[in-house]
């Protein structure tokens, strides 16, 4: 198609063209000759380029196809997670390399029984953790959670019962430095408690076994807490019939706090029939009495005891042995001791009269001086003998 049009106005950027029917084009200026100007009149041929066009549309269907093929086709998976190793409070748990495909990782966490128990660090690199501090003989319920630009995805729900006190089939050891001989025995004691053995440290060894500590192992090892005992510690263990603590087993501890000996479970019995409680008949024990004042009744006591036995001979007393006492007749000898004696008593009478004549003696100072004279008290038996009343008494 063959066009003529009037050139009207020529800018650095835009011409401006006028059609026969006087319609104002804006043209670019640069498709435009060079010595073109106002006035000028320019013959432009339009025509459909098929061959171009059909270039482009199978250029951009081939780029709409690779699209859907890297991000249409392929979508993250779930992640798969499985029980390497359980003991009596821990659990190792291991999964497969996660598959994001093309979508942006936003995160992996751990879930503990519904709660969230962490969220794994470098997910892309590590594909394990352990999980320590559980109770023993206990379920547990784990699933992992992968967040990422194209969703939430979710892995199956993992069952994990830890091993009660008994169950030694969690433990997982790596020996360290030690003699050959001590490391057959160790082999076969392992074997016998249903226990592993595996030759590097990894996350799921529970115990490092060895004599001496030096070399990469042990250097691993320890980098890692993981316990370090001598091989007496797996003999325990199989003694026990238990797992037992690995405070008296430590590379350096002091043998004597090992348990060498009877088990756990007869220790047990012997101390339950040690502190059972044991019969005994019941004890009566006489206390002696209070010792008193003398009193009437006292006296009345002393008058109705009977008179003491005649003195016996001497050869008598020699050749007849003293029978034992019984606790009736200590009882009374006791009582009879704290009896006041005669000798008790007439030392109150002397003390009586004393403190009589010094009243008497005050009463008479203070005659002589003019003062009232302070009456000794009266008495039921002064009444009696004077036969005067209350009335008569003079103050």
């Amino acid at each position: 198609m063959l066009v003529s049009l009037t050139v009207g106005k020529v800018d650095a950027g835009v011409a401006v063209l006028l059609t026969e029917d006087k319609r104002l084009i804006e043209f670019p200026s640069i498709l435009l000759p060079p010595d073109i100007s106002s006035g000028s009149i320019v013959d432009i041929t339009v025509a459909r380029n098929h061959k171009s066009e059909s270039d482009a549309t199978a250029a951009f269907h081939s780029l709409q196809s690779t699209i859907f093929r890297t991000f249409g086709q392929r979508t993250p998976s779930s992640p798969v997670l499985r029980c390497r190793n359980a003991t009596q409070t821990s659990v190792v748990l291991e999964w497969d390399p996660i598959d994001i495909a093309t979508a942006e990782l936003r995160g992996l966490t751990l879930y503990r029984n519904g709660s969230k128990a962490g969220t794994i660090p470098k997910p892309t690199e590590v594909h394990s953790t352990k999980l320590s501090g559980l109770a023993v003989d206990t379920e547990y319920v784990f699933h992992l959670v992968l967040k990422t630009s194209a969703g939430t995805y979710t892995s199956e729900k993992l069952k994990v019962q830890t091993h009660k006190m008994t169950d030694l089939s969690g433990i997982t050891i790596t020996p360290g430095h030690m003699p050959a001989a001590l490391r057959e025995s160790l082999q076969t004691t392992v074997d016998r408690i249903g226990a592993k053995i595996v030759d590097t440290v990894r996350i799921d060894t529970t115990h490092f076994v060895c004599t001496e500590g030096r070399g990469p192992a042990w250097e691993k090892a320890v980098e890692n807490n993981i316990p370090v005992v001598v091989p007496d510690w797996v003999k325990g263990c199989e003694r026990e019939g238990r797992i037992v603590g690995v405070r008296g087993y430590y590379l350096n501890a002091d043998p004597r706090m090992r348990q060498v000996g009877p088990s756990t479970v007869q220790q047990q019995a012997t101390q339950q029939q040690v502190r059972s409680p044991t019969v005994t008949s019941p004890r009566t024990e006489v206390t002696p009495p209070t010792p008193e004042r003398p009193t009437q009744e006292r006296g009345q006591e002393e008058e109705s005891a009977p008179p003491p036995l005649p003195p016996k001979d001497e050869s008598e007393s020699e050749a007849e042995t003293p029978e034992p006492k019984t606790q009736t007749d200590e009882q009374k000898v006791r009582t009879e001791d704290l009896k006041p004696s005669a000798a008790d008593e007439e030392e109150d009478e002397s003390e009586e009269e004393e403190e009589e004549g010094k009243a008497s003696s005050a009463n008479e100072k203070a005659a002589e001086a003019g003062l009232p004279v302070r009456g000794k008290p009266v008495t039921v038996e002064d009444e009696d003998d004077d036969e005067a009343n209350f009335q008569d008494v003079k103050l």
